[in-house]
């Protein structure tokens, strides 16, 4: 017989499902996902660190889990909520079901709710904290943690998902990403730098920098090296970067202190470019101020409009804040807007060479309307 799970909201709200994947207790932030694909990315995505992902598609799993796919060394998440997860398995490339995927990596899963009440409530009600579990089923107690759990603001999540020490990456795209052993490595592919000194270094600070990032930096024809998101300007400088690059990462910006100031220190001295949690940074190194939004942009179709050229690209996103607008500094000029709620979704320092973008042009999972981003940046290196 199949265990009951329960998610228990902030707001006293209680779910009752079917318990999947490993058993046992968790809390974070409980958020949604529109992508139908991609649950493999998002399950490995480091950003989604302290979160109970739920996704708004109903079924999840039919194409099982590859090794090819992974954005990191394994899930990151709190927690993994689905109306219905596949009971079939269908693709060539698939290596274990979701489920087992699930219970191998120790996290909790629940299947079997109203996802769309859920979404409902937190697109109403905005981002709420819950408890997931599937040893607890005690309404009351279960409702007592929600409330005590710590949520994401002022949170340091990126020392809890950053690489512990730097390495050179080397893997580039290709149609099926084949990484053998180093799927299973903690720190992502840890290779010696045989690309020569023809290519222009990048160095990639990482706060939880997804790995298809680094594939795209390679690709662009880039020599990268991976520093963890604490190295310090001086760190950073002492390997004569012909760029550097700000990854993505989980939670709150403001309290990355350390980052803030890194950046500040390499701001004038080489070109620059961020993506999502390294678009926030850069703008805080400039003066700007975040703020958190309601519940989010998390999925595969949000759209963006390039203000230079009018065009709109579908684009992949994943993250609960945003920078605040009206603190944007004179030097900083606003490049894409979100066409949904008008946050900014990018910027570009004017007297340096520095741009950012809140999305994930790299689009893994997701669409490739902005991996152009990629040739602006690759533009700024020596030839």
């Amino acid at each position: 017989m199949t265990p009951l799970a329960k998610l228990a909201l902030e707001d006293g709200t209680v779910y009752w499902g079917q318990a999947f994947g490993a058993l046992g207790e968790v809390d974070g932030e409980v958020c949604f996902n529109t992508s139908m694909t991609g649950y493999q990315e998002i399950l490995t995505d480091p950003s989604y660190r302290g979160q109970i992902v739920t996704m708004t598609y109903p079924l999840i799993g039919n194409y099982g889990i590859n090794i090819e796919d992974v954005e990191s060394s394994g899930p990151k998440l709190s927690g993994f909520i689905v109306r219905e997860s596949s009971r079939r398995v269908s693709n060539f490339r698939s290596n274990e079901s979701l489920g087992s995927y699930l219970e191998k990596h120790g996290v909790v899963g629940l299947a079997g709710i109203d996802t769309r009440s859920l979404v409902r409530r937190l697109r109403v009600r905005g981002a709420l904290n819950g408890v997931l579990s599937s040893v607890d089923l005690d309404d009351a107690s279960l409702i007592a943690k929600a409330k005590a759990s710590p949520g994401l603001v002022g949170r340091d999540l990126v020392r809890e998902v950053m690489p512990t020490a730097a390495r050179g990456w080397e893997e580039g795209l290709s149609r099926w990403r084949h990484i053998g052993s180093s799927a299973s490595d903690p720190q992502g592919p840890n290779v010696n730098d045989t690309q020569g000194g023809s290519h222009p270094h990048v160095v990639a600070l990482d706060y939880g920098m997804k790995w298809n990032i680094a594939r795209h930096l390679v690709n662009i024809g880039c020599r990268v090296t991976v520093l963890p998101g604490t190295a310090t300007a001086a760190e950073v400088l002492a390997l004569k970067p012909d760029g550097v690059f700000l990854s993505n990462g989980p939670g709150d910006p403001e309290p990355l202190t350390y980052a803030i100031e890194t950046i500040r220190g390499l701001l004038g001295k080489q070109p620059i470019f961020g993506i999502c949690l390294g678009h926030q940074l850069l703008s805080l190194a400039c003066g700007a101020q975040t703020f958190k939004l309601k519940f989010g942009h998390r999925g595969a179709n949000q759209p963006v409009m390039n203000k230079k050229t009018g065009q709109v690209e579908i684009t992949s996103q994943n993250h609960g804040f945003a920078v605040r607008p009206e603190t944007l500094p004179a030097d900083l000029e606003v490049t894409h807007v979100n066409l949904n709620d008008e946050t900014i979704e990018g910027v570009r320092h004017k007297t340096h060479q520095a741009f950012s973008v809140q999305y994930h042009p790299e689009a893994s999972a997701g669409p490739h309307d902005s991996s152009y981003l990629f040739g602006e940046f690759r533009k700024m290196l020596p030839a």
